[in-house]
């Protein structure tokens, strides 16, 4: 443990009740995690298997895995549940289905399968209003509130449509036994509440909890944190109230404002030395968030030296901004002889990164962009994942019709038309009814035919893949579906090509994920829906500019960082203009600019292009809020305008450098 500062092991070291750590940016939280974990195994007895880590992402989870693997020895380590929220929900509700009706094979749902079903329930295709509603019933299962309640809650339009199809919407989920994202935390609520002899066996199993990222909580979590740790509170609360940002999404600061009320024996402690960015970064970062009202009162301070001035610069217009910041770093990577990685551009919304990326590839700047369309969401992986999906749950609704259909196998939409028809009547699955004599008296023989043999291959595969590992069952899938050659007949070569190498990579990741997790095919579907994004090993590899939202990069760290469009109506954002949303929206801000290790370069415009006029830009309140003590201004007005000779020769100069150096 040597290198600890005493708070970080005063944070260890505590084990006579609950603890809440409040960890500044850069402050070591994870590694307080890891090396807890590791003294309450090598030190005080504790059995691996009865210790679990909670994180907010899949990334977290596997980096906090990877440290303690460094710690512990593989077995130790193998035997810690490390995951999110939503993979330990899964957990649990596989092992309990039965308690609450469901089998344990039953269905993830993922948005668009949810979205389908909604558009039904409220009678509407119009998919605006459909996400609308989404929102709503999310936040409503994330505070608890049943369908019932919302019914009372519901005032304006939306909301009572959302309360009417909502009661609908969860009786269709359980009968294609599925559940969506906010059901993993919500249905284990509900499961610990009506059945205390569940909870207790939990409570026995999980006997010390570390929950981290504790500021992002929202009600139903911190529901479940209470009923699994019971009335001993043996758990480790890690959160900052300053990077509390999740609000639109149901995040509920209060939920640290109670646990000194709910847990009156909670210890507090404060990890303030960041060990990530320079004095006056920090200084900036202490004086904007100065301005919110504290929960807690903590300033960061820094051995890391004073470091550069912060440098705010305003542009003309938005593509002004973009080629001025691409050049700035441009010319700093040059002058520094860092490598792209190093840098990262972060902004508010994610419709800020289009003009940035233009610039970026112009100058041949090799860019990630965090954010993106998940691999998941790809037509051709989902056509697969439903076959998956089939295999590990027959009363999957949604997935039997996009395998049934895709590839085409002669089952058409009248067909299964009737087949639904049927299916609603009897009360059971789409699979099942398609085997009952009933329904074959409803349909000529060439209809029922194709659905037979459908039902029949899946049933075979399902018997492999219930034993057999996942590489020798999913290639003789593909195969049997003849996948490949269905994209070459409807697809260009160019476009085929694409969509074919993705079914192999996600063919080739199964495979890998089967062999190393030592997992059955059906195993591995079930967790396919928690996977947010293919793990990639070698993101943090490549050399590229990182682009990212504010949002996104929480968590993360950049040697050198450009936070853009600093602006009135973009960052406080236009629809955040009541007290308690600007106070999240200057979290934002303080989340940005403590993501900087070394240099912070801050940009804002005159005017900005929307459609084909020029809107007048005012700087954010938040620019002035970091006071001027540590700050270089540049641009704008006050800006001698360059000599565009002087300029271009700069420029030429600096190319030539570039490409001299290259080579």
């Amino acid at each position: 443990m040597s290198g600890l500062n005493p708070q970080q092991r005063e944070a260890i070291h505590y084990l006579d009740g609950p603890l809440l750590v409040l960890a500044g940016a850069g402050s070591g939280k994870t590694r307080v995690i890891t090396q807890k974990i590791a003294y309450l195994v090598q030190d005080c007895g504790f059995q691996p298997r009865n210790i679990a880590a909670i994180t907010f992402t899949n990334k977290a989870a596997k980096e906090m895995q990877e440290r303690i693997g460094k710690i512990l020895s593989p077995a130790q380590a193998g035997e810690l549940q490390i995951s999110t929220f939503h993979s330990l929900g899964v957990r649990i509700l596989r092992e309990e289905a039965k308690a609450l009706g469901y089998k344990p094979r039953f269905s993830i749902f993922d948005s668009a399968d949810c979205a389908g079903i909604l558009s039904e329930a409220a009678g509407t295709v119009d998919k605006a209003t459909v996400r609308i509603l989404q929102s709503l019933i999310s936040n409503w299962k994330n505070a608890l509130v049943t369908p019932e309640a919302a019914r009372h809650l519901a005032t304006d339009e939306h909301q009572k449509l959302a309360a009417h199809a909502y009661l609908s919407y969860e009786a269709t989920l359980k009968a294609y036994q599925a559940v969506d994202f906010d059901d993993l935390i919500g249905l284990p609520v509900k499961l610990f509440s009506e059945h205390p002899e569940i909870a207790d066996k939990w409570q026995n199993r999980l006997r010390y909890l570390l929950v981290d990222e504790y500021q992002d909580t929202n009600a139903c979590q911190y529901q479940l944190l209470k009923l699994l740790t019971g009335v001993r509170g043996q758990f480790t609360a890690v959160g900052d109230d300053d990077q509390a940002i999740y609000g639109w999404r149901g995040a509920d600061i209060d939920n640290l404002r109670k646990l000194p009320a709910e847990f009156p024996n909670l210890k507090v402690i404060k990890l303030e030395q960041n060990y990530r960015s320079t004095v006056r970064i920090l200084k900036a970062a202490n004086n904007v968030i100065a301005n919110n009202e504290k929960l807690f009162d903590k300033k960061l301070w820094s051995e890391h030296g004073h470091g550069e001035q912060i440098s705010v610069t305003t542009y003309r217009d938005n593509d002004a901004e973009a080629e001025g910041v691409v050049m700035k770093l441009q010319a700093h990577r040059f002058e520094q002889r860092t490598q792209f990685k190093d840098y990262a551009i972060l902004y508010r919304s994610n419709h800020q990164a289009r003009i940035f990326e233009e610039y970026l590839r112009d100058h041949r700047i090799p860019y990630l962009l965090s954010g993106g369309k998940s691999f998941f969401d790809k037509a051709e992986i989902k056509d697969i994942i439903a076959y998956l999906r089939l295999l590990a749950n027959e009363d999957d609704d949604p997935a039997y019709i996009r395998a049934a259909t895709t590839p085409k196998r002669g089952i058409g939409a009248a067909t299964l038309q009737v087949l639904g028809t049927y299916a609603g009547e009897r009360h059971v699955s789409l699979f099942a009814a398609a085997f009952e004599e009933g329904f074959a008296h409803r349909v000529a023989p060439r209809q029922l035919e194709p659905l037979l043999e459908f039902g029949q291959f899946i049933n075979r595969m399902q018997e492999r893949a219930g034993r057999e590992s996942a590489n020798l069952v999913l290639p003789d899938l593909l195969k049997a579906i003849d996948y490949e050659t269905y994209l070459y007949d409807h697809e260009e070569e160019r476009v085929a090509q694409t969509r074919w190498a993705n079914v192999c990579e996600f063919a080739n990741w199964i495979n890998k994920k089967g062999e190393l997790d030592g997992k059955t095919l059906i195993e591995l579907t079930q967790s396919i829906a928690l996977i947010n994004m293919l793990d990639k090993q070698n993101d943090e590899e490549v050399d590229a500019v990182q682009l990212s939202t504010l949002h996104a990069s929480k968590g993360l760290e950049y040697p050198h960082v450009f936070l853009v469009g600093i602006e009135e109506g973009i960052l406080p954002h236009r629809e955040s203009t009541e007290p308690s949303k600007v106070e999240e929206e200057r979290r934002l801000m303080y989340v940005g600019i403590t993501r900087a290790q070394r240099t912070l370069h801050i940009s804002f415009c005159e005017r900005r292009k929307q459609a084909r006029e020029f809107i007048p830009c005012e700087p954010s309140r938040f620019i002035d809020e970091m006071g001027r003590d540590d700050v270089r201004f540049a641009g704008g007005k006050e800006a001698k305008p360059v000599d565009k000779a002087t300029g271009s020769a700069r420029l030429d100069a600096l190319k030539a450098m570039l490409a001299g150096n290259k080579g």
